[in-house]
């Protein structure tokens, strides 16, 4: 991959917004579902009178604000403005409620909120118990129906009315930030904990940002199609960023829709796109339509790509499919090249000019020989183009970046080629509809239930081949006689839809191991065999369990 002629210290949000709104003004930048499209002028004075609104509001340089908001212009904007004025986003997943809801704000002190008007009442579920926030700045989107406002009792409301402010693309906001203050936190979950706050840099975020624009060989006469949510780094950094950077066409949508991804393609006109494995195989899984071959797509950037399907995938939809590797602490060092022949089951090569990476012993960090599985730990060649840390957690963080390396919890091995084969998780991990899940989530709205004696949850096979579904096996306290259907209920009203089980098993008692640790190794081998209850097969749909106001915008699995 290709390096650009300045150095890092031009690596921020406003010096990319700038440049590139003074060399190509009046072309599309992003069409956004919904709404329309936007020049990359108009989106730079949008996001700029947002900064100036937020400044206004007392928002400070070095500041964490919250965003929740499904993908929109807003949202674009929300991010874009709070990188001109030196503050940073941490942009909710719209699915949270409950816990995972309260947890995200509370760790990152978030006394401003920016949120769109549908996620207010689950808001208000949480208000006693969100420490730090202070303000609510509200907005709705112009496709969804008005309707009251809740009440709180605590926390201040105010409307976003940043676009009543006149237009002023000379105003730059002094001190701008520089290329290693924070821009991001990303939430990203643990093996064994609540969800851990990323700290990404500037200089990281345009990293990955120009990883993107090299490995696709993205240029300014893309069309390049987006339907993952931005708070996530797919949806802000490898597609809108990117995009920004090479002077593309970014169509964004609000959500994954297996059953249109070729209409949307085609309608669009795309020419390059990204997805998950799991997206991949529910495309693949339709019926073929006459619009298959007559797609415009030429580039796909897979993470990762399923071997099972990838060579017919590539051949029924005209596409090539380069297959990458990576995490948000680390961005994506390992990718496979676009002129090579698909390489199947391989995440392909670290290059060199961004990432050091190997395969090691997990217990002694000692390298592993040529193809024994070992686990991947990542370093950077250039300064803050990885993550800075885990907010508030130093702990976690020591842990991770030890020995000079950082430590991904992700095995694999590297074969005499110097390709690298991604194998498995370590730890508690579970993959569902593209989120990384931590089992203790899951675990800790089922024991919150007052039947609930002790609970372990796994991932089980789905029928995809990097997606799980997700089965949690029960021991019930003395005297209950609490139903799947019931427990599940209590946790739908706790939880994003995407951890919500699809298996509930009923057992005596978890296996343990001496030292009273669950054997989750023989819950998920089936050796501890209970009363096993399946959502789907019951017909229980989530969309009838969960509130219209508190499932997520951007969902991924639009299946009951």
């Amino acid at each position: 991959m290709t390096l650009p002629a300045h150095e890092p210290t031009d690596w921020t949000v406003p010096r990319a917004m700038r440049a590139r709104a003074s060399r190509s003004p009046d072309r599309p930048f992003v069409t956004m579902e919904h709404e329309g499209t936007e020049t990359f002028a108009q989106c730079h004075a949008h996001a700029l009178a947002m900064g100036r609104f937020l400044q206004d509001q007392g928002v400070q340089s070095g500041q964490v604000v919250a965003v929740m908001a499904p993908n929109s212009l807003v949202a674009i904007h929300a991010w874009m403005g709070l990188g001109c004025i030196g503050a940073v986003d941490a942009m909710i997943n719209t699915g949270y409620r409950g816990g995972p809801l309260e947890h995200a704000l509370n760790l990152v002190q978030a006394s401003v909120l920016l949120v769109e008007e549908r996620f207010l009442p689950v808001l208000q579920a949480s208000e006693q118990r969100l420490l730090h926030l202070k303000t609510v700045i509200h907005f709705r989107l112009p496709d969804t129906d008005p309707g009251p406002l809740p009440s709180f009792e605590r926390i201040a409301l105010a409307p976003l009315t940043y676009r009543e402010l006149a237009p002023d693309s000379e105003w730059v906001p002094e001190p701008g930030p520089s290329f290693h203050d924070l821009a991001s936190v990303i939430f990203t979950s643990g093996t064994s904990g609540p969800a851990k706050g990323v700290m990404m840099p500037q200089a990281q975020a345009y990293a990955l940002a120009l990883q993107t624009v090299n490995g696709l060989r993205l240029e300014a006469d893309d069309v390049y199609y987006c339907a993952h949510p931005l708070f996530h780094t797919a949806g802000k950094f490898i597609a809108l960023y990117a995009a920004l950077l090479a002077g593309a066409h970014v169509a964004l949508d609000r959500m994954f829709r297996a059953d249109l991804w070729v209409q949307r393609l085609f309608d669009l006109g795309a020419t390059v796109t990204l997805a998950h494995g799991a997206m991949l195989e529910m495309v693949h899984a339709q019926p073929p339509s006459p619009l298959d071959g007559r797609l415009r797509l030429r580039r796909l950037m897979a993470a990762p790509f399923p071997r099972r399907i990838a060579a017919e995938f590539e051949r029924r939809f005209g596409v090539r499919g380069v297959e990458v590797w990576g995490m948000t602490e680390v961005n994506n060092p390992c990718w496979n090249a676009l002129d090579e022949p698909l390489h199947l089951g391989t995440c392909g090569r670290p290059d060199p000019a961004w990432a050091e990476m190997r395969v090691v012993d997990p217990e002694t960090d000692l390298e592993m020989p040529i193809g024994e599985i070992g686990e991947f730990v990542v370093r950077p060649v250039r300064p803050f183009t990885m993550m800075q840390g885990y907010w508030n957690a130093p702990e976690a963080t020591v842990r991770a970046w030890r020995n000079l390396w950082f430590h991904t919890g992700d095995a694999g091995y590297v074969d005499a080629d110097g390709r690298y084969h991604f194998v498995d998780r370590l730890g508690d991990r579970i993959r569902r509809r593209a989120e990384n899940i931590a089992s203790f989530d899951i675990e800790t709205a089922a024991q919150s239930h007052d039947g609930v004696r002790e609970c372990a949850a796994v991932g089980v096979p789905s029928g995809y081949e990097s997606d799980d579904d997700i089965k949690l096996f029960v021991a019930l306290r003395s005297g209950q006689d609490l139903s799947p259907p019931a427990l599940l209920t209590h946790m739908a009203s706790l939880l994003p839809h995407y951890m919500v089980p699809r298996y509930i098993e009923i057992i005596d008692a978890l296996p343990r191991t001496p030292t009273n640790k669950v054997r989750k190794s023989d819950l998920r081998a089936g050796v501890i065999v209970g009363r096993c209850w399946d959502r789907k097969a019951a017909g229980v749909s989530l969309r009838n369990l969960m509130a219209d106001g508190s499932t997520s915008a951007n969902r991924l699995d639009p299946s009951p």
